[in-house]
């Protein structure tokens, strides 16, 4: 069946529908991982957005339970330049295709995604919708009314909403507490294989309820959505800073800044792939990571002064290298070496650090995997 992908801006793209039937509607975004494709799909943090895979070929292996990251996709939508009918893996379980059609994901192939890459790289992400194209005047509709995402809270549409808990896989060293924002399988068992029996709770609870579980640290895990909603989450986030060892990551990161009393703010057309340099201020050292998000912690909402004006090569100036909180001093660890945002942020007076990429990967790379090392560490010393 012949496709439509409508932006907001009123760019058109013609393809093929190989997913499920029916209009999708979010926000369109480019991935430039060049494999795990199925990890990205099921990757809570997706939710409300489309994603365009900037890799000119997705399906050749297929899909295995083993790589999902949630029950199911939880992205709108999926956009390809060419997908595999037939995989060849002897991993795999299904063909790409079957697997859309099944979970009822809307996808496109035949896109000319380097165009349309080129696009929201320029103009930034932006909504969309796609369908068939002979519901053209409903596409264009539904392209023309798609809510933005800021503003948007989603991720009540992704946590746990009971509590649950998963015994460590290796000899039991502590326990956790993880705010469930969208957790992603590999960030749990990255906690448990290091010997955390890890609680897994809405996104909704209490720093009161949390601290009388008496955890040795609190875990804040990824999610999609603007962070600045979650009002709830925030001041949880507030009730814990000081009374338990905090790391967060990716939306985690991001309620880290907003609880401490920094701003948020959205990113042109954000941060998704496997392939983001990202410098350690403090080392030197450079991990190529895994992100996924839109948003960012703007540490120069609490310094003096305006932030320098970008010139040539990101580096360490266009960030402050410490500013001051309710908390104490927070000092700058990471920097995205892109586009100089703020990558990392580490406490000085309290035990917390957040980090704004995936050290769990999944999918890779593995450099940044010795973060959850350092929250044991952070958690020895409290």
């Amino acid at each position: 069946m012949s496709g439509l992908l409508i932006l907001a801006d009123g760019t058109r793209f013609e393809g093929t529908s190989v997913g499920a039937e029916g209009i999708a509607v979010g926000e369109a975004v480019f991935n430039t991982t060049m494999s795990g494709y199925q990890e990205v799909f099921t990757d809570p943090s997706y939710a409300g957005q489309v994603v365009v895979m900037t890799s000119p070929h997705i399906g050749n292996y297929g899909v295995a339970s083993a790589d999902e990251q949630a029950a199911a996709p939880h992205c709108a939508g999926i956009v390809v330049r060419s997908i595999s009918q037939a995989p060849s893996s002897w991993r795999a379980e299904d063909d790409l295709p079957s697997y859309l059609r099944s979970h009822g994901l809307v996808s496109l192939t035949g896109i000319d995604t380097r165009r349309l890459t080129r696009h929201l790289r320029a103009n930034g992400a932006m909504p969309m919708a796609m369908g068939p194209a002979h519901a053209a005047a409903e596409v264009a509709v539904a392209a023309a009314t798609a809510p933005p995402m800021e503003g948007s809270n989603l991720v009540d549409g992704v946590t746990t909403t009971e509590q649950y808990a998963v015994v460590p896989s290796g000899t039991p060293l502590g326990s956790v507490v993880a705010i469930d924002l969208g957790i992603k399988r590999d960030i749990i068992a990255q906690l448990t294989a290091r010997g955390l029996a890890v609680t897994v709770v809405p996104a909704t609870t209490s720093a009161e309820e949390i601290l009388a579980m008496k955890p040795d640290g609190v875990f804040l895990s990824n999610g999609p959505g603007d962070p600045e909603p979650l009002v709830t989450t925030i001041a949880t986030v507030r009730g814990l800073l000081g009374a338990v060892p905090v790391f967060g990551i990716c939306l985690g990161h991001q309620l880290l800044g907003l609880a401490m009393g920094a701003r948020t703010y959205k990113l042109p057309f954000g941060h998704h792939g496997g392939n983001h340099p990202v410098k350690n201020l403090e080392t030197g050292r450079v991990a190529i990571t895994a992100q996924n998000h839109g948003f960012a912690v703007d540490l120069w909402s609490l310094a003096p002064g305006e932030p320098p004006s970008r010139t040539g090569v990101p580096g360490p100036d266009l960030l402050p290298a410490r500013v001051g909180t309710k908390f104490g001093a927070v000092a700058a660890t990471h920097q995205n070496l892109n586009d100089g945002t703020l990558e990392g942020m580490a406490f000085l007076d309290v035990p917390a650090f957040g980090v704004q990429f995936h050290p769990e990967a999944a999918p890779g790379p593995h450099d940044a995997v010795g973060l959850f090392d350092r929250f044991l560490d952070l958690m020895d010393g409290a």
